[in-house]
């Protein structure tokens, strides 16, 4: 494995670090350092569904080097055809019996076509019968959480099946804990949305992604409560994008709780820009420094 120095540029390891993709980073790293594609899955010890979605998600991010894998063509997913399907209702035993589990759970028969997905989720992504029944229960719920009372199509769980690949989720324990670690993101997300006073439906994607990134930089509370007041008061209402603004002012300085906030040096960076208009980051630094 040829492990040459490198030099990430600011605006790749942005898109590196908002793709949230282990797998990505590491890939990219590792091509980055000279070394071919095809060789990832036997140096990096990952299996190929893991490769070919890390490398999917490089492409989209437009950091994908030309050379792709032997095995799969770029953006290809292998195809089943009607006759391996009934090949393996004939002759695999376990593709019988989970395919019986999945009816079950799904509450209803499945067409040809989810059957090539299922057959998928086992030849191609090498999931076994109980981390498929982990997935299709996980999916159901975040379909009831998200207020729908149909269960979810194999189409979207196929699609969370393959993001599942992505992270390395190959067994009944990595499913186990991804699933506790998005239940613990779900009730933080669930006391902002209250902390906010939004109640009675679900935030939008835009919303989602303002209100994950202002928990993953470490605040509490407290200090959310602060800024949402302090949006309130300036603007007469929540504006997602001024709350952002003082929640990233903060962050840069390195306050993360209400005493620090109170007690830090909360003045602006001279030649400060955003977002927002002039008129309102001079808003945000009174704002700042009325405590």
């Amino acid at each position: 494995m040829m492990t040459e120095a490198l030099k990430l540029t600011q605006i790749d390891l942005k898109k590196l670090l908002g793709a949230a993709s282990p797998d990505a980073a590491l890939l990219y790293l590792y091509l980055s350092c000279g070394n071919r594609l095809e060789n990832a899955e036997a140096e990096l010890n990952l299996s190929a569904p893991r490769v070919s979605c890390a490398a999917a998600t490089l492409r989209q991010l437009g950091l994908q080097a030309d050379d792709r894998p032997s095995h799969i063509a770029p953006g290809e997913r292998p195809s089943y055809s009607e006759t391996d399907v009934l090949e393996a209702m004939d002759t695999d035993n376990s593709f019988r019996s989970l395919y019986g589990e999945v009816q079950r759970l799904l509450g209803r028969t499945l067409n040809t076509e989810e059957l090539k997905i299922l057959l998928g989720f086992v030849r191609y992504l090498g999931l076994s019968a109980d981390v498929i029944s982990v997935l299709i229960c996980y999916c159901k719920d975040r379909a009831r959480q998200k207020g729908s009372l149909r269960n979810p199509s194999l189409r979207t769980i196929e699609k969370e099946a393959y993001a599942w690949a992505e992270r390395g989720i190959e067994t009944v324990e990595d499913a186990s804990a991804f699933i506790q670690a998005q239940n613990v993101r779900n009730s933080r997300l669930s006391r902002l949305m209250s902390l906010l006073q939004i109640r009675g439906r679900n935030l939008t994607a835009a919303e989602e992604r303002y209100a994950q990134s202002w928990l993953d930089m470490g605040f509490d509370e407290e200090v959310l409560t602060m800024a949402y007041e302090r949006t309130c008061l300036n603007t007469g209402g929540l504006n997602w994008a001024y709350m952002n603004k003082i929640l990233q002012r903060w962050n840069q300085q390195g306050l993360r709780t209400a005493e620090e906030v109170r007690g830090g040096d909360r003045k602006l960076p001279k030649g400060a820009s955003g977002q927002l208009g002039s008129a309102e980051l001079e808003a945000i630094q009174r704002v700042l420094q009325e405590d």
